[in-house]
């Protein structure tokens, strides 16, 4: 029953797609003027590609300046996060929280913690990565079918019943924290019997749609912080109201604005104006060695490479 409403669903977004460009195409020179046009491709959760004209994703009107498509989330709220990175010893009890209440595993965990370090001569420290959901989001613009969305609260949040998979919001993520379900997520029967919101986190992963940090809106609704901030034990992550001007770890409170002030506080790549709301306070003054962290390092955990402007 759930895969013949899965196929119903793609077949409906891929008619209602169709429908939308024959016309905006308008008359008899429709089937012409997509046999002529160039075509891109896109891959629907079976891995089957549609073709759809390049002119056609290029005037989607989520591509145009700031017309996003913005849903009210939490009325008069705006969310931010600041992350002390001088307390940060890669003890990772925020990635295990997050994908167990999110129940995503390995590399399609949306909370990810990697080792920096600039050159050889500089020093090393941990740094998490999640959603910056930003206020001027690159996903937002390019997504074809409204699939990620940008609520009033600041939360960026995908649809996945409207994800077609095309990755286009990958591409144009300058901080590399999307991932993609390849495979069937095995999420278990719990998961896969509960009630799908696109507003909401707890909905099941689908094969061939795209996943991210969703700052725990469900936590958010019973007044509680989000779990990567209530799980971690050096207190890194700090959580609440831009409007409040106040955020908290859940055993310390600090006015928003003045810990940013007083600590140098940063957003990543500045320069591109995406206006993230994730905020950075440096490595200085650490609580913790950075060798301590080494113990749940691997490998694999390099670096993403930082996309251009």
């Amino acid at each position: 029953m759930k895969e013949k409403d899965e196929k119903t669903r793609r077949n409906f977004i891929y008619q209602g797609l169709k429908l939308g460009l024959l016309t905006a195409i308008g008359g008899t020179a429709v089937a012409k003027s997509l046999r002529d046009e160039e075509m891109v491709e896109l891959m629907d959760t079976d891995g089957n590609l549609i073709k759809v004209p390049v002119s056609k994703v290029e005037e989607h009107s989520a591509l145009k300046g700031d017309d996003y498509n913005v849903r009210e989330g939490f009325p008069n709220r705006k969310f931010v996060m600041v992350i002390d990175l001088a307390r940060c010893k890669n003890a990772k009890q925020c990635v295990s929280a997050c994908n167990k209440n999110h129940f995503v595993t390995g590399d399609n965990a949306w909370l990810k913690v990697y080792k920096m370090q600039d050159n050889p001569q500089s020093s090393p420290y941990w740094m998490p990565s999640l959603c910056q959901h930003c206020d001027k989001p690159a996903c937002v613009k390019v997504c074809p079918v409204d699939a990620t969305f940008k609520r009033r609260d600041g939360i960026v949040l995908i649809d996945n019943e409207r994800c077609i998979g095309c990755r286009f919001c990958m591409a144009a993520c300058p901080y590399s924290v999307r991932v993609f379900n390849w495979s069937e997520p095995e999420q278990g029967e719990v998961v896969a019997n509960m009630e799908y919101t696109p507003d909401h986190a707890g909905a099941p992963s689908v094969r061939g749609t795209v996943d991210k940090c969703d700052f725990c809106p469900h936590m958010i609704a019973k007044e509680k912080l989000p779990h990567c901030v209530s799980a971690c034990p050096n207190g890194v992550y700090f959580f609440g109201d831009m409007y409040e001007d106040t955020v908290t770890n859940g055993d310390e409170t600090f006015q928003f604005s003045k810990l940013l002030r007083d600590n140098a506080g940063y957003r990543l790549m500045e320069d591109l104006g995406t206006m993230p709301s994730v905020y950075y306070l440096p490595p200085k003054d650490r609580q913790e060695d950075f060798e301590k962290g080494l113990d749940n390092y691997t490998e694999f955990e390099s670096v993403p490479k930082a996309k251009k402007s």
